[in-house]
């Protein structure tokens, strides 16, 4: 089969001496992939911190951060997909599965915490379900009516039990979310021939940065949810957000400092050049974007008292950031050193689609993904209305 060029040749620059076979294969939306994740696994932890550990303030928040997580994890392979040359041959690790790769056990874990957070949101609204199921008409009647599996026991007993099961569920559903995100980071730190990857420690901080990158878009998500339905916002459970949010955040700083100190203290003979790719070629984006304005700043702004509403928006806005730069350090700057450890090559997204691949691995295809989830949550919205559920009796 004739091609007009290698794969990853449309968007690498070369610098000083590579070897002629290497390229930046693994593009922007293999960075997007473990960032959409990631918020994923955030967002179900935070619903958890209240379902498993009982903190009340942040029970006005578990139900929407719970449905926020599913419209996130519709969109979660997506960008695997837009990466893949061949996506329809993805089919095939549903076919032949085996536990051999880590790739191929994603589907088990990636549909069991799917059955999981879909069963938790079942009994988290089966209430609201069969309440609209009586007065709801047309459509949204009949689906509300197909919603409730033929379930119309609202009895106080009914109702403890569902908050017995959602516990339970919650519970699973914790190490089920590490597992979904925290294989990402192991595939990463597994890759012996890229020094930045190779670390045990990769799983831990990738896990670390999702949960505060979920909580991140939880925040801001729910003020700009709240402030568009011109209903007043209840401060408490924000400051609570952001309590948990600060614990998590300083969990992530000391991993990740670790992480440079053991590749500093080891000196591996790949050191030198990663000591010029962490404090020269991507200086700017891992000391100044990565480091200050994602994780430094936002602790100053978290250790702050009297935490308000906008300056929660703001350090949300600014972790968001820093974890996706972390993620763009980790995918695109561990692929910039060349094996020779002596050149570089720069990845150029494409922004301008000029044919079909350079749309796949665009900016347009990255808008796409990241508005996709937005859109899902507002049909969700529609049906549960998951900033007013009134709580169960059963909670």
């Amino acid at each position: 089969m004739n091609v007009d060029h290698i794969h990853g040749e449309l968007w690498t620059l070369k610098h000083l001496f590579t070897y002629p076979n290497e390229y930046i294969y693994w593009t922007v939306h293999i960075a997007l992939y473990p960032f959409i994740t990631g918020l994923v696994a955030g967002a179900f932890v935070l619903s958890s911190l209240y379902h498993v550990f009982g903190i009340k303030d942040l029970r006005l928040v578990a139900k929407f951060s719970l449905i926020f997580s599913l419209a996130l994890l519709f969109v979660a392979p997506m960008p695997l997909m837009f990466h893949l040359t061949q996506p329809q041959r993805a089919v095939y690790t549903l076919m032949t599965p085996h536990f051999y790769s880590a790739i191929a056990a994603f589907n088990l874990v990636f549909f069991t915490y799917m059955a999981i957070v879909v069963c938790e949101i079942w009994f988290s609204y089966r209430e609201h379900i069969i309440r609209r199921a009586e007065c709801a008409g047309g459509v949204k009647g009949v689906i509300f009516k197909i919603l409730t599996l033929g379930s119309r026991n609202v009895s106080e007993e009914a109702l403890k039990l569902d908050n017995k099961i959602i516990k339970i569920l919650a519970a699973v559903g914790i190490p089920a979310a590490a597992l979904l995100h925290g294989y990402v980071g192991f595939i990463f730190g597994s890759v012996k021939t890229v020094p930045l990857w190779k670390s045990p420690l990769m799983p831990f901080i990738f896990l670390m940065s999702a949960v505060i990158s979920g909580i991140a878009i939880c925040i801001l998500t729910y003020v700009v949810g709240i402030k568009l339905s011109k209903r007043p916002v209840c401060i408490d459970p924000i400051r609570s957000m952001c309590r948990v949010l600060l614990l998590f955040l300083i969990l992530a700083t000391l991993l990740e400092s670790i992480d440079i100190i053991f590749h500093a203290y080891i000196a591996e003979e790949s050191w030198g050049i990663m000591r010029e790719l962490l404090f020269d070629k991507f200086a700017f984006r891992i000391i100044f974007i990565q480091w200050g304005l994602g994780m430094f700043l936002p602790i100053i702004l978290l250790s702050l008292p009297g935490m308000s509403i906008s300056r929660a928006a703001i350090v949300s806005v600014l972790i968001l950031i820093g974890v996706f730069m972390m993620r763009w350090n980790i995918v695109i700057g561990g692929q910039s050193m060349s094996r020779s450890f002596a050149g570089f090559m720069t990845y150029q997204l494409p922004v301008v689609p000029k044919n079909m691949e350079s749309f796949k691995e665009g900016l347009a295809s990255v808008i796409l993904l990241l508005t996709a989830p937005f859109v899902i949550f507002y049909f969700f919205n529609k049906f549960f209305n998951v900033f007013f559920t009134r709580v169960s009796r059963g909670d």
